[in-house]
């Protein structure tokens, strides 16, 4: 029972004084523990119903760990990452939803000294505003009607470990004072109180947002956004990395067939080319949703073409219909691109729009339809000079 109460601890449903209580019970089934939780006081039955799903969820992950990347930035990333988790030093963790930011700050806590302490994650988007405060910092006895007793907030009950901050992104303008205070000074005010703690905790940050366009914008602090971006992660999106898609759809069907008790299977090879071609604008959470939906629509187990949502059917028939060459309008084609390869045809189309973006790479993401960390990924990638497309076209000519 001590992973059940640690994944209760992390995920800040009970304290570390309950968790040590509770450890000495000796407890023998989750039943049992959700009984006494209740009996104790610990924790009431609707908290019951919001920790139930989070307490399955992560016993399952932590049983039956993903399969290993086989993608090689994926690989020089995680490399990085637990170089880096040795360190306290705070970590922003960018990609779009559904890449494994929060399995890749997990990672980096289990990696550094304070894997023996809780790992708390707040998701600053899905609290509402008026509530996130007292859940990041706690709230003072009397601080309003009908606060009876002191709550510790999220911020102390990671003391010793890591708070995973996801969805930073989403966070008020007066939160993120709060927050820049915190991350300088290690210290934290609870709602109503006028006595400052001292926190000794590790940040670890995620969002999906651009936070430089946002800052440029007004709409995240430029302070903030220094200290959190001391070390950042750009995780790339699932479509980047074709090698990891058969082993995940593997590793998911295995985990569904455990739960459903049917032992499911693909025989038309099809299916693979499907989810390869597929973009996967979810990641590997719309992934492992369309697995789910393929299994409960299989007859007798065996997945077929007919269970793929029609949408994604429609998108890949368009995209192989593209590359095929059957385009609508064959004369826009840029003849540049006729015989090179898929990477060729990516790099010149990137310096193309850069030339009309005037070298400018937030409008040049925004035209590519891209994040722009994945672009200045991509950049870097193929020894790709922004600055050369400010300069005037006839000076661009002379140089090459």
């Amino acid at each position: 029972m001590e992973t059940e109460l640690k994944i209760l601890r992390d995920h800040a449903f009970i304290s570390r004084k309950d968790f040590r209580e509770l450890l000495g019970l000796r407890i023998q089934s989750v039943r049992e523990l959700k009984e006494k939780l209740i009996q104790l006081g610990y924790i009431d039955i609707p908290d019951w119903e919001e920790a139930e799903p989070v307490l399955f969820k992560n016993i399952i992950e932590r049983k039956e760990k993903p399969p290993e990347t086989q993608n090689q930035n994926m690989q020089k990333l995680i490399q990085t990452a637990l170089r880096v988790a040795h360190s306290d030093t705070t970590v922003l963790i960018l990609g779009e939803s559904g890449v494994g930011k929060s399995r890749l700050a997990r990672r980096i806590h289990e990696s550094s000294p304070r894997k023996n302490g809780p790992f708390v994650t707040v998701s600053c988007g899905s609290i509402p505003e008026n509530l996130l405060e007292s859940e990041l910092f706690g709230v003072a006895r009397g601080a309003f009607t009908g606060a009876t007793r002191s709550r510790p907030g999220r911020f102390l009950k990671a003391i010793q470990g890591t708070i995973f901050l996801d969805e930073v992104g989403e966070l008020t303008p007066s939160l993120q004072v709060k927050l820049l205070r915190v991350l300088q000074e290690k210290k934290i005010e609870p709602l109503g109180s006028d006595r400052e703690i001292d926190v000794d905790v590790r940040v670890i940050a995620a969002t999906n947002r651009d936070l430089e366009i946002d800052v440029k914008h007004g709409l995240f602090r430029k302070d903030l956004f220094f200290r959190l971006n001391v070390i950042p992660f750009i995780v790339p999106p699932l479509r980047e990395r074709h090698e990891d898609i058969r082993p995940l759809i593997d590793f998911f069907l295995k985990r569904i067939e455990k739960r459903n008790g049917i032992f499911y299977k693909i025989e038309d090879q099809n299916i693979y080319s499907i989810f390869e071609s597929y973009p996967w604008p979810g990641n590997i959470r719309e992934l492992e949703n369309c697995l789910e939906r393929m299994c409960v629509l299989s007859t007798g187990g065996v997945l077929s073409i007919s269970d793929f949502p029609a949408r994604i059917i429609d998108e890949v028939k368009d995209h192989k219909n593209t590359t095929n060459g059957n385009f609508e309008n064959s004369d826009n084609i840029p003849k540049v691109f006729e015989g090179e390869s898929l990477q060729d045809i990516e790099k010149e189309y990137i310096k193309m729009t850069l030339s009309q973006c005037r070298g400018n790479v937030a409008k040049s993401a925004a035209a590519l339809g891209i994040h722009r960390n994945t672009l200045s990924r991509k950049l870097e990638d193929y020894g790709i000079k922004p600055v050369h497309f400010k300069i005037p076209k006839k000076i661009q000519k002379n140089k090459a």
